[in-house]
Parts: C-alpha cells; structure tokens; sequence
C-alpha cells in the first residue's frame, strides 16, 4: 500500500499532457476540471503518456462542452475491431452552469477557453480548462524575460552553493 503514487493529490499529480504554449499565448481567468468521455483504446494511451493538447480548444455546443483537436495515439496493441481516431471529437463532462458561465464568457470578444492539460485524479482522466484572453506581443515578451531571468537567477543560486 505505501507504493501507490499520488492518490488524487489534485492537478500538480499524474500529469498526462500539458498545452504549455497556452499559458504562454493567454491570460488565464478562470480555471475549471472536467471529466473526460473516453474509449478503452483511449485510456491505455493515455497510460502509456501518447497525448498532446497542441491547437485544441473546447466548444461549447448544444448545452454540451466538447474537447476539439486533442490529439490521442493509438497503441499498436489496440483493439483490431474499433476503429481508432485520435483526433476525434471528446465530450468534457461539466456542470450545467459551468458550460453556461463558459458560454457566456466565451461570446465575449477576446475571449476563449482553451485546456490547460490531461491529469489523473484516482483512476480518472481530468482535463483542466480555462477561460483566458489572448496576451499582446509586449505581455509576452514581458513573459519571455520574465523567464529568462529566473533561468539567470537559478544558475547564479547554483553556482554560490557550489563554492
């Protein structure tokens, strides 16, 4: 029993994939989990980590919010029987006025909702989305030094302790 990782620690834990380049392009407003409507051949690939979130947005529609453009390898030892899309359309499972706050936020002008990244939380599959703002070219380059002076500043912090 002491050998099991993270049971459910939240988010930080048993990260699948993550849309990095969505934190770097977006202001980030609001924050929801979702659920996600898999197939068995799914779920093994995500076991085995063959996910990307690149290019994938969510899609509100009908009262139901879908993943669009995530894209799930499919294992050589899939099933022969079903036909594997990777790039299929996802069903994200969320309350009724979470899709509704989303929707409405969406027809806004600037602003989308976009995955964060694919998570297990116990034995599920989670997807962290967000409703953002797209950032202007000054806000990431602002973001870009940003990053590069904590680069700067970890190895200043190594070298000291070395000596």
């Amino acid at each position: 029993m002491a050998n099991k990782k993270g049971k459910g620690n939240g988010p930080t834990s048993n990260v699948i994939a993550q849309n990095k380049k969505a934190r770097f392009e977006y202001h980030i407003d609001e924050v929801f989990e979702a659920g996600l409507v898999l197939a068995g051949w799914e779920v093994k690939s995500l076991r085995a980590g063959k996910a990307q979130l690149t290019d994938t947005y969510i899609l509100v529609k009908n009262g139901e919010a879908w993943l669009l453009g995530s894209h799930i390898m499919p294992l050589n030892t899939a099933s022969t029987h079903e036909i594997a899309d990777p790039v299929r359309t996802r069903k994200l499972l969320l309350h009724r006025k979470e899709i509704a706050r989303i929707f409405s936020r969406t027809q806004d002008k600037g602003h989308t909702c976009v995955p964060l990244k694919l998570y297990w939380k116990g034995n599920r599959v989670k997807c962290e989305l967000a409703l953002v703002t797209g950032k202007k070219l000054h806000d990431k380059r602002a973001t870009e030094k940003d990053r590069d002076w904590q680069r700067q500043r970890g190895r200043i912090m190594r070298e000291q302790n070395k000596a």
